[in-house]
């Protein structure tokens, strides 16, 4: 017997009868009320910012016209030096440098004398001096990072250790660890010449500091054990001679990558596990083809700096280890020569 089924009718809400509702205009209160909270925060906004204008053009005039300053307000002395930096000078300095007599006002200081005062100490690259009423000094300065040391001897003077920044100038350096000087590597092969009252930066230091940034952060067991630097072959041929701790001679050319040539260096020194026969002069100037010349152990470097002529280059007559010839090198790939 087939029953016949009838759908029963989906039951539908008065809700979802489509209804044109026309929202509710606001009154003329409302608006009055929106348009009164609209001036009043365009009003606060207004007397903030004149405020903050009035106070920086009082500042401006006060700082450029110390005349226009009540005699009371002139008479302040200063009694605090504020030293804002990004290296390790201190607060001992500040004051040994501006030398500030102690009955100085704040409004009687010549800020552009003060200034060159910090930066006639080679060790800051960049410094601004500022008022801060009713007493206080503010400087900020700028400070130049040793990638290198050498010794240095005036006329009848005795040597002094001079540091040396990225940018090729050589300071004093005042405030920094011994123990991370001491780790420093020794510059050889420069000479240092003055203008005024402070040395001509070193030209090439930037090539110099990319070999030595490279090494400590690629290899730095490699690192560790460079002791001095010559760049006397850097601007006639390009090369950068590095001799090691333990006596070994290695040289860089500056037209390579390198990060080839201290892997390379690397597995080298890897390889060369025979006490009786150590490296002594690796030349990776010349690309994928390195010549290499082994020795007897001697004993290591001293510890004093170079002063004597820098060690004759690898000689190509030795044997020659052949690298294969790659594009493109990871730094963490040193294996995949």
């Amino acid at each position: 017997m087939i029953k016949d089924t009838h759908a029963m009718p989906e039951t539908r809400s008065w809700r979802e009868i489509p209804q044109e509702v026309r929202p509710r205009a606001m009154s003329r209160e409302g608006r009055r009320r929106l348009a009164m909270r609209v001036v009043r925060a365009t009003l606060g906004f207004l007397a903030v910012g004149a405020a903050a204008w009035g106070a920086w053009e009082m500042a401006a005039v006060l700082r450029d016209n110390p005349d226009s300053m009540p005699s009371a307000a002139k008479s302040d002395r200063v009694r605090s030096l504020v030293l804002v930096t990004d290296g390790v000078l201190d607060q001992h300095w500040l004051a040994r440098t501006l030398a500030i007599p102690q009955d100085a006002t704040l409004m009687g200081l010549d800020l552009n004398r003060l200034r060159l005062r910090v930066l006639a100490d080679a060790q800051v690259s960049s410094a601004a001096i500022a008022r801060n009423f009713p007493d206080r000094l503010t400087v900020r300065i700028s400070e130049r990072s040793p990638v290198a040391r050498l010794m240095a001897q005036a006329a009848g003077g005795a040597p002094t250790m001079l540091l040396v920044s990225r940018d090729g100038v050589a300071f004093a350096g005042t405030g920094f660890d011994p123990e991370m000087v001491a780790t420093l590597p020794w510059l050889d092969g420069v000479r240092l010449a003055r203008s005024g009252g402070s040395f001509v930066p070193i030209g090439g230091m930037r090539a110099v500091s990319d070999l030595l940034a490279a090494a400590k952060l690629e290899a730095e067991n490699l690192y560790r054990t460079w002791q001095v630097i010559s760049m006397a072959r850097l601007e006639s041929d390009g090369e950068i001679e590095v001799r090691t701790r333990d006596g070994m001679t290695v040289v860089f050319g500056t037209r390579e990558d390198y990060l080839r040539q201290i892997a390379r260096l690397d597995l080298l020194v890897d390889e060369s596990t025979d006490p009786t026969r150590p490296l002594r002069e690796v030349n990776l100037a010349l690309g994928s083809q390195v010549p290499v010349a082994y020795g007897k152990a001697a004993p290591a470097l001293s510890e004093a700096p170079a002063g004597a002529a820098p060690a004759p280059a690898p000689s190509p007559s030795g044997p020659i280890i052949a690298f294969p010839a790659f594009s493109s090198l990871r730094a963490d790939s040193h294996r995949e020569l």
